[in-house]
Parts: structure tokens; sequence; C-alpha cells
């Protein structure tokens, strides 16, 4: 039995739309790892000193730590 393939070119425009849609979910996906990391430095610096160091940081390793 052989087997057949077809292929068939992509619709007008499909490429770019897929290109627009990528470059839209890039942008997406940094704004929100972004907010995360700004969440996160948030939410360490709120915690006192005693409890930051119960994690092992201090409040020089989050202002160190690259959240941008």
């Amino acid at each position: 039995m052989a087997l057949a393939t077809y292929t068939r070119p992509a619709p007008f425009g499909a490429i770019a739309t897929h290109a627009v849609v990528t470059r839209f979910e890039t942008v997406l996906n940094a704004i929100t790892a972004w907010n995360n990391s700004r969440k996160t430095q948030k939410a360490l610096m709120a915690l006192s000193n005693r409890q930051l160091e119960d994690i092992g940081l201090t409040r020089g390793d989050i202002e160190a730590m690259s959240f941008r």
C-alpha cells in the first residue's frame, strides 16, 4: 500500500496573520513575565526582615535580583 502525501499552499494572508499573532503573543508573554516579577518583588518587600531571614534572603538580595 502506498502512502500518498497531499500538501496544499497556505491561504492568502495566512503567513502574515500568523506572524502578527506570534508577535502579539510574544509581547503578551513579556508583559505577563514582567508583571509576575513585579508582584513577586512587591510580595518579598512586604515581608519583615525576620521572615526574609527565614527563607534565606535579605533586602539587598531582593534589590539585586533582576525583576525587569
